[in-house]
């Protein structure tokens, strides 16, 4: 062991010795090429005549062998010489994103952006270790790492993300293809089969308007808040528990709002399985629980196909500002009920959301950046999120209530709380539920009457609300 040592011993000064023999010979060479001794003050130049530009100055030199031996040189100037090395060393410093971070002019372009990387690595952490919602907010948190890098530009006028943002998400392109891969995906057949559940879709949108109001409240009464009707309008659309409306919605009408309002959306999307049970058990009884519905009829496929057609020309006529939404719903549906355009509805249920869910989620991280996060705005943001998630769910259980009023056939009201629209899994929660009071009450299929009403509802709403305030 120890002739080991003493050999490494005597590798490790041979080769020290090596580098400075090589350091030696550098700094001997660098003068003699003219790279580093005497730099030329800027803007200053050395000057040869070229022979070529004096045609009797050349043929006067022709016949002088000491003319014919020089060098030819190239005019010089200071800033193509190579830099001494102190100054390369503090170039490359300065080319650092921890000089970028320390000699930043204000809180947000410095350390706001170290802040914003550790947000991007906790969503990163809740979608992979956690599974809240992974297919956005993977994208999501890694957009907002890519865009809070210093010095990367990955996010400013003609980078990745800055294209990615302005082409697809400005025009407002990505959520509309997300929109016609949900309606790919969609069944209407538990709507169709019990129509009066739509009432229930129609009730849980309810929160979105009242956090309208909650939002302009807060604008009101707390300081470092300020929320215009566009803002409010885009934050209450969180109520409807539907990313792709309410980037769609944020978009148009609050871009500086886009990435909180994203990310407030997805997160509570998948809180959905703790939000909503107490305040379904809270509104209902355990004899309202135990109810059981009837068996649904079988709808045929004209009934799918032409359902499809009638709702957006109802849209078409009423609210034209909703049709964008609407449209592309109902266009993926049509695409997967008429039967003869099968390998279009897999390309859209499968690889076209997939790839557009990657550049719609890079595209609203590159919006996570200090100055547009790191503010009591996104406390609120935060705050009538949940507000309006809670609202939307106890709206529509007691829609589900009332309706029991006067019905002949009851409903049970958890299905009432499968009306926000996220699909599937607040029909989830209303079966899980619904089973803890019996285990041989199925109310899955039941809920997703309601649970497809409410993406139609969120819609609208949005359409209202680009009509009004856009």
């Amino acid at each position: 062991m120890k002739s080991i040592g003493t050999k490494r011993l005597a590798v490790l000064q041979l080769w020290s010795h090596r580098l400075v023999a090589a350091a030696l010979l550098v700094a001997c060479l660098l003068p003699a090429a003219g790279l580093a001794a005497d730099p030329l003050a800027p803007g200053q130049t050395t000057t040869i005549e070229n022979p070529t530009e004096n045609p009797d100055k050349q043929a006067t030199n022709s016949h002088d062998p000491a003319a014919n031996n020089s060098i030819e040189k190239t005019p010089v100037t200071a800033e193509q010489r190579l830099p001494a090395m102190p100054e390369l060393i503090q170039n490359i410093w300065r080319s650092t994103g921890i000089a970028a971070l320390i000699a930043a002019p204000d809180f947000n372009r410095g350390w706001g952006h170290f802040i914003m990387i550790l947000v991007a690595l906790l969503l990163l952490y809740l979608g992979i270790r956690h599974k809240f919602e992974p297919l956005l907010l993977v994208p999501i948190a890694f957009g907002a790492f890519l865009s809070n890098i210093p010095l990367a530009g990955i996010n400013e006028e003609g980078g990745l993300l800055y294209m990615v943002y302005h082409v697809g998400i400005e025009t407002g392109v990505f959520p509309l293809i997300i929109f016609m891969g949900v309606g790919a995906m969609t069944d209407f057949g538990p709507l169709l089969a019990n129509p009066r559940t739509i009432l229930l879709g129609g009730a849980a949108q309810f929160g979105i308007f009242t956090t309208l109001i909650g939002a302009l409240a807060l604008s009101q009464y707390i300081p470092g808040i300020n929320f215009d009707l566009k803002d409010a309008s885009a934050i209450g659309i969180i109520g409807g528990a539907d990313g792709p409306t309410a980037i769609y919605l944020a978009s148009r009408l609050s871009p500086r709002l886009l990435g909180s309002i994203a990310v407030a959306a997805y997160s509570y999307m998948a809180l959905v399985p703790i939000i909503q049970p107490p305040i379904m058990r809270l509104l209902t009884t355990e004899k309202e629980r135990r109810i059981k519905m009837e068996q649904m009829r079988t709808v045929s496929r004209t009934e799918k196909t032409v359902y499809p057609l009638v709702i957006l020309a109802l849209c078409t006529l009423l609210l034209p500002s909703a049709a964008p939404l609407i449209g592309m719903f109902m266009f993926g549906n049509l695409m997967r009920e008429c039967g003869v355009v099968e390998r279009l509805s897999e390309t859209t249920q499968n690889a076209l959301i997939n790839i557009t869910t990657i550049f719609l989620g890079l595209g609203v991280g590159s919006k996570l950046s200090a100055e547009k996060f790191l503010n009591i705005e996104t406390i609120g943001i935060l705050i009538l999120g949940v507000i309006a998630f809670g609202i939307g769910t106890a709206s529509g259980v007691l829609m589900a209530r009332f309706m029991n009023l006067f019905s002949r056939h009851p409903i049970n009201p958890l299905i009432g709380s499968a009306g926000v629209s996220a699909v599937p899994m607040a029909a989830r929660v209303s079966q899980n539920v619904g089973q803890e009071s019996d285990p041989h009450n199925f109310l899955l299929m039941h809920a997703m009457g309601p649970n497809v009403a409410g993406v139609i509802g969120s819609a609208v709403a949005a359409g209202i609300l680009l009509a009004v305030f856009e």
